[in-house]
């Protein structure tokens, strides 16, 4: 496995395209395809999708009767099957194609010097400016049969998917224009026979508000099929007698737009992007419903043939076409990050509320530290209490400094509770410390700078031991503030600590996301100026325990310094979680991702005086800590996670949600998969 390839690492390179035409052309229209073709084997694409009855042109009415043009289109794919052996990728080309004595509307797949079948169109539209029943038999009856094009017979039908040989998951469907625009589409039974790229040829004129529908039907079918898409729409060179054409071309994954052309364009041109067929796969492996369909549909009579081919797979790094987001469960784009964050809020809230209302306790217990995560929480429980029409000065505030608790922290929590208008106390925690370690007799006991785990977490546990004795006394619960990171990594302090509370709000909330759902806050307006001004000082605090004081320069102790950065460890836990991907993909996608702080988006609002980047070694070393962490020494405590709500996809590690897993488990196989398929620097 060469870890640098995109196609060892499960991505297929396609391309979506639109090739100047000429109508009634063939020749010229043949040459035009190839010309993007040698383009595409040039860039490392291995399948490539052309428009409908692109070799003839689409918009020539009667002249499709035309036995000259019909012989001419075969001598043109006869060209083009002759070219394509010394091209790499797949080709996928309209063409109006004669059996039977019937004239069909084809996709016609070429590769490596060969015809490897030919697909014809199901539903010809015949309504508005549509008019294919005059010219074109439906394929819809089509299966089993051959077909004679440029000399070779070869399968022809509705029945067929291309699977390569040497590429577990490079499995293609073809459908043709209307074919998507009906119900129960072609491409969802392909998928269902195991296609994860879906092809369609399309001619599709344009007119007013069509190209938003093209795309909304492209997306709705890569994520109902849990595929890829690729679409391709004539263009330049077709007639203009009573149409116009826009030659939109566009490629998505799981509904998620990958690369889209330029529309109107003036010349040739294509869109490139590398589809994540594993994933896909994977998808699909997870999610059962898809595979119950497959059974309910595949039924006898329904079976598709698979035409296989041998693809010699582009080697080496040819680098990756497509955006690999630095932050999953942090939208780049600003208007869907100010959705996700209204969103992740008031799920929030509504826990909350439900919660109160149903356990008939009007009072919350919540420890104040003037960190990231406690300070959401807050904010959760404000809002909560406020559509519950119930003060906050019910809502019982408690910040308890430690050993190594700083200034501005503490500072922070009390400027925090005080805007809030909360009930705040300070209870100081170090005498009972020191009694509970001098008992243990622990050497900071007797006066000696020992700062070990049973250091760290006495002052943990009696912090929330302390919440919860409060709870107790005063008819309240205690409100958890962990977040998903945190609970990933096991970064808590088990039992009476802080992994356990009454409800935790924040559990399926990661730490990247956190920082910018108080930037939502602060921009809603929902608070005053003096609290705003908190949150903004709040962001700008290290990430820290503060269980262990300052060094002696003053150095407080950092959590990212000893558990590693969270960029990388939330990068690594989506994809773990979410998709179950090889550790070496995760590397790989984040090596694309973190390498170059310059490069690519960043989301809104994020301080350019944080954006940082990772090298590969780097990555590598903390995806052995996140691995060893996720997988051997943290699920018991996921397996006695308290309540919280769901947020995010794949963003809940409750044993009553997304995640189940043994607490006796091991990282033995994700460690040795990540050390054997990822150097330790590019060579």
């Amino acid at each position: 496995m060469n870890f640098y390839s995109v196609y060892d690492q499960g991505f297929v390179r396609v391309a979506a395209c639109t090739p100047n035409c000429e109508i009634g052309d063939p020749d010229f229209n043949a040459q035009a395809t190839l010309e993007l073709a040698r383009q595409g084997h040039a860039e490392g694409v291995g399948l490539m999708v052309f428009p409908e009855l692109g070799i003839s042109s689409y918009s020539i009415d009667d002249l499709l009767g035309q036995d000259a043009l019909l012989k001419g289109v075969d001598a043109a794919i006869a060209e083009i099957v002759r070219a394509s052996r010394d091209l790499t990728p797949v080709l996928l080309v309209g063409a109006p194609l004669q059996n039977g004595g019937r004239l069909y509307n084809c996709a016609v797949a070429i590769h490596a010097g060969r015809i490897l079948g030919v697909v014809p169109k199901m539903h010809l539209p015949n309504y508005r400016e549509f008019y294919e029943k005059r010219w074109f038999a439906s394929g819809r009856g089509v299966r089993g049969e051959s077909i004679r094009v440029a000399g070779e017979t070869v399968p022809f039908g509705t029945d067929l998917i291309f699977a390569a040989e040497d590429m577990e998951d490079f499995v293609c469907h073809i459908e043709i224009c209307e074919d998507l625009w009906a119900p129960a589409a072609p491409s969802d039974f392909g998928a269902l026979a195991g296609a994860l790229i879906l092809a369609n040829l399309s001619a599709s004129n344009i007119t007013v508000g069509k190209a938003d529908t093209r795309k909304l039907l492209c997306s709705a079918q890569s994520a109902r099929s849990l595929s890829a898409y690729v679409y391709s729409a004539a263009g330049p060179g077709e007639s203009t007698t009573d149409l116009a054409w826009d030659g939109q071309a566009c490629i998505y994954e799981l509904g998620s737009l990958l690369a889209e052309t330029d529309r109107f364009p003036t010349t040739s041109q294509m869109c490139v992007a590398d589809i994540d067929v594993e994933r896909l796969r994977l998808e699909r492996l997870r999610t059962g419903t898809f595979n119950d369909a497959a059974t309910l549909n595949l039924t006898a009579g329904h079976e598709f043939r698979r035409v296989t081919f041998q693809f010699k797979k582009p080697k080496g790094d040819i680098g990756l076409k497509r955006d690999v987001a630095r932050f999953p469960f942090v939208p780049a784009d600003e208007s869907r990050l100010d959705q996700d964050c209204y969103e992740t809020f008031n799920i929030q809230v509504q826990g909350l509320m439900k919660r109160l209302r149903s356990t008939g306790i009007k009072r919350l217990c919540i420890g104040i530290s003037g960190g990231l995560d406690s300070t959401h929480a807050l904010l959760v429980a404000a809002r909560a209490f406020d559509q519950l029409g119930w003060p906050r000065s019910d809502i019982l505030c408690f910040t308890m400094p430690g050993f190594a608790t700083g200034d501005a922290t503490k500072s922070n929590a009390w400027a925090l509770m005080r805007s809030m208008g909360v009930t705040a106390e300070e209870v100081d925690i170090r005498p009972l410390a020191l009694q509970l370690l001098k008992d243990l007799k622990h050497p900071f006991g007797s006066g000696k700078p020992v700062y070990d785990t049973t250091f760290e977490n006495v002052q943990a546990g009696l912090r929330t031991d302390f919440l919860f004795r409060a709870a107790n006394q005063r008819n309240a619960l205690v409100l958890g503030t962990g977040d998903l990171s945190e609970i990933g990594l096991g970064w808590s302090t088990y039992g009476v600590g802080d992994q356990m509370s009454h409800y935790n709000v924040n559990a399926s909330v990661p730490k990247t996301l956190i920082q910018h759902l108080i930037r939502w806050v602060i921009r809603s307006g929902d608070f005053d100026a003096e609290a705003n001004a908190t949150l903004e000082s709040i962001l700008g605090t290290l990430i820290s325990p503060e269980l262990v004081p300052a060094d002696e320069n003053g150095v407080m102790q950092s959590t990212e310094d000893k558990i590693g950065p969270y960029d990388l460890h939330d990068f690594a836990l989506y994809y773990t979680t979410r998709f179950g991907l090889r550790p070496s993909k995760i590397a790989f996608l984040a090596y694309n991702a973190w390498r170059d702080a310059g490069a690519g988006v960043w989301p809104p609002h994020f301080p350019a005086d944080k954006r940082r980047s990772f090298d590969l070694p780097v990555i590598k070393h903390w995806m052995e800590v996140f691995l060893f962490r996720f997988f051997t020494i943290s699920q018991f405590k996921r397996s006695a996670s308290p309540n919280g709500p769901k947020v995010t996809s794949g963003g809940s590690l409750s044993p009553r949600g997304d995640w189940r897993a043994p607490s006796d488990g091991n990282a033995r196989i994700w460690l040795k998969e990540l050390k054997s398929n990822v150097p330790d620097a590019k060579a």
